[in-house]
């Protein structure tokens, strides 16, 4: 049984901890929020755990082996680099950090301590994903792609009436591009590897935010396209094409509603929707199994980490060319 506490109390937080009561192997023993009003009552939600007001109070604590990271984009390495220090565990919400060389630093760090230290990323934990590959294999030479998370933002309309909520705040490192636009970059990287070519633009809201944008991967023998944004919503599906067949993807950060066409048209159904709770089940599990069997898992950590690193590295390139700047970058150019 690893025990786990909290950072954050949105309903990503919620999520995770509802994909971690379907496992038997993860329990809910801390959370950890600025408000302890807020915190307790989150708690409440979850047979009313240990609630703390300090990450560093709660890194010290024996009640946690494990800390799941969902605070502003901005905390995510200094937090991580916290619970690291102090012996613990650390699964942390997309993105895992915002510079490339803040990410090695840490997974250093995570190495030399023999500790764990993941993204959150669903779709690297999904069997969906051996599913999708598998597709792709079958609709012959690939030749381009475009993958698109656009979603209308809950908090848009805020933005409209003058305010500027956290996911609209450079200062948080925040943006389309890193909340949404990573999810793009990951399958793109985990299916057709890095790329020899970067190009990439953003259009900006008023706060100074990337609020859409878009870039392309050029490879070889093939061109990847993939947009994103938080001011429109998307009803059509990412899309695979081969010269055999081709692939559409109802959800790329989910992996849901995938469909294999032959290429005269005939649709063969690859994978169908998963509740929430079931999806994050899956990351969960993965973060257990990379803690408790270290030797027998060593290939998937691996493999995770090392991605991690190549989308963290493209992210940064995107932003370069995009004119995507956060504070916390000054001066590592």
């Amino acid at each position: 049984m690893i025990r786990f506490g909290t950072i954050g109390t949105g309903w990503i937080t919620g999520a995770f901890i509802d994909g971690s009561l379907l496992r038997e192997h993860l329990r809910l023993t801390a959370v950890c929020s600025r408000d302890r009003e807020k915190g307790a009552a989150f708690a409440g939600n979850y047979g009313s755990p240990q609630v703390f007001t300090d990450p560093a109070e709660m890194a010290a604590s024996d009640s946690i082996d494990a800390v799941y990271i969902a605070s502003p984009n901005r905390l995510h390495g200094e937090q991580a680099k916290l619970f690291l220090e102090h012996g613990k565990h650390v699964i942390c919400e997309k993105p895992i950090a915002i510079t490339p060389d803040e990410l090695c630093a840490l997974q250093r760090l995570a190495k030399e301590k023999s500790l764990v230290y993941m993204e959150a990323i669903m779709m690297m934990h999904l069997p969906a994903r051996q599913a999708l590959k598998a597709a792709v294999g079958q609709i012959g030479r690939v030749t381009t792609a475009h993958l698109d998370f656009s979603q209308l933002s809950s908090k848009y309309p805020a933005y409209l009436a003058g305010q500027t909520p956290n996911i609209f705040n450079p200062a948080f490192c925040t943006g389309s591009l890193m909340d949404l636009g990573i999810y793009c970059v990951y399958p793109a990287l985990d299916l057709f590897g890095l790329p020899e070519e970067v190009s990439a633009q953003a259009g900006f809201l008023s706060t100074g935010a990337d609020g859409w944008g878009s870039a392309a991967l050029r490879y070889p023998d093939k061109l990847v396209t993939l947009t994103w944004s938080k001011v429109g919503q998307s009803r059509a599906a990412s899309q695979i094409l081969g010269d055999e067949g081709s692939v559409a993807i109802g959800s790329v950060s989910c992996l849901t509603n995938i469909t294999r066409y032959d290429k005269n048209g005939a649709p063969y159904p690859v994978w169908g929707d998963e509740t929430k709770a079931a999806l994050m089940g899956f990351e969960g599990e993965s973060f257990y199994q990379f803690i408790k069997d270290p030797d027998g898992s060593r290939a998937a950590y691996e493999e995770a980490s090392k991605l991690a690193l190549h989308v963290s590295r493209v992210m940064a390139e995107i932003r370069e060319k995009a004119g995507i700047r956060f504070t916390v970058e000054e001066g590592t150019r």
